[in-house]
């Protein structure tokens, strides 16, 4: 395993793919997250088989982040997707947390086609040079790759779910409309409209009536990039729906809360929020089957 160039990454750097120095998925932070929040919260590896593994997707071969209780098998299964920094320490940490209450925990790199997020220092350079050029449809292809590997290695894919943050909260309404074995998706704060192109054909709002699985929507009140009003949006296109799913799908706003609510290594976290979120989610899981 690479060590870990954690203490390279300094506050104002920014690194291209020149001067980046790759590290094993999950053992750092992002570059375009930094400075890091000493609230972190850090999750053990005690009793748990966790690290990267490599997943066939296609002709490519995926990084994978995983976590589970170590030994134990037929384990319900949940899909762990990544903002637009990747599958850094913070999603790892969240796979960890997973795997401490009996679940397998993967969460693939789904950029690794079109580059490493970890080598971009700038949200906007990273917005356009990587998460602009990555296809739904590849990422639908991935996650099922994923969901067929953890069934080989100690998952029960009967039991599975999905949660995904920002760009993974966007992920996660999709895949509730795209898998037939999903049982329950928990979307953190993912946009729910946006222009359609080539890449990204649809939003959640366009899928609404096509989700197989329920999906729970935990959202800011103050979140200045999803307004209220596209939760409204969204919220409406369920209703309409016919889908059983569509209709048992439900939000949570937390008024005072601003995006990345849950993201403990930001300046954005809202600890109380952050963790009634946590236990929404959780509940949501074992209400539908997947615990």
């Amino acid at each position: 395993m690479l060590k870990p160039e954690v203490e390279s990454l300094v506050p104002g750097q920014t690194f291209d793919r020149r001067n980046f120095v790759k590290t094993a998925l999950g053992s750092a932070f992002a570059a375009a997250t930094l400075p890091v929040s000493a609230q972190a919260i850090k999750t053990d590896f005690s009793g748990l088989t966790a690290g990267e593994v490599n997943v066939k997707s296609g002709d490519f071969t995926m990084p994978v982040y995983r976590a589970q209780p170590e030994g134990k098998t037929g384990l319900p299964v949940v899909l762990v997707i990544s903002e637009i920094f990747g599958v850094h320490e913070h999603i790892a940490d969240i796979c960890r947390r997973f795997a401490k209450l009996g679940y397998l925990a993967i969460a693939p790199e789904l950029f690794a086609r079109q580059g490493d997020p970890n080598s971009y220092g700038t949200i906007q350079e990273l917005m356009q040079e990587l998460i602009a050029k990555v296809p739904d449809r590849q990422v639908m292809a991935d996650l099922d790759a994923a969901v067929a590997w953890a069934g080989q290695n100690g998952g029960d894919t009967s039991k599975l779910a999905i949660t995904g943050f920002c760009w993974g909260g966007r992920i996660t309404w999709l895949y509730a409309a795209h898998s037939p074995t999903l049982k329950a998706g928990v979307a953190w704060y993912g946009r729910l409209v946006g222009q359609s192109n080539p890449l990204q054909p649809r939003h959640a709002v366009d899928v609404a009536d096509e989700l197989k699985a329920p999906v729970l929507g935990l959202y800011g009140g103050k979140d200045t990039g999803i307004s209220l009003e596209t939760v409204e949006q969204m919220k409406s296109a369920l209703a309409q729906a016919s889908s059983p799913a569509a209709k048992a799908s439900k939000f949570i706003v937390y008024p005072e809360a601003p995006h990345a609510f849950h993201a403990d290594y930001r300046p954005s976290y809202r600890e109380a929020d952050a963790r009634d979120g946590w236990q929404q989610c959780l509940a949501w899981f074992r209400q539908n089957g997947v615990a």
